[in-house]
């Protein structure tokens, strides 16, 4: 009968779980890639289910990411669209802010009414 070695079990089983680990951020990068979303420590790890520090401390995935990172076009993000705003785009979404202000004010004083209605029928009751 083989002798049972604790330490080439711990390596076998060790190694396994880095090549499952690669391979999920390796199809992460891919899946990133082909949405046109923004490749970066935080998106591949969210994309992969693995922590930043196991991205950071695998020297190739890091390299991989950082290359990457630099040379794919970024996302779009609000900061980005604030920066991009011109005098049209401002007034544009002023417009659309003061409607939904507008919309939400008649919701709630719609929903101010239906709680007056909802209490005198409580009071009447009681």
């Amino acid at each position: 009968m083989p002798r049972y070695d604790r330490k080439e079990h711990l390596k076998e089983i060790h190694s396994k779980r880095k090549a499952l680990t690669t391979e999920k951020v390796k199809q992460a990068i891919n899946k990133l890639m082909k949405s046109n979303n923004a490749i970066n420590f935080n998106s591949v790890a969210i994309e992969a289910g693995v922590s930043k520090a196991t991205l950071y401390n695998n020297k190739d995935i890091r390299e991989q990411i950082s290359t990457l990172r630099s040379t794919t076009p970024l996302a779009y993000n609000k900061q980005q669209a604030k920066l991009n705003l011109n005098d049209n785009n401002k007034d544009a979404v002023i417009d659309s802010l003061r409607r939904r202000i507008k919309k939400l004010e008649e919701e709630n004083k719609e929903l101010r009414n239906n709680l007056k209605v909802a209490y005198s029928d409580y009071y009447k009751n009681v």
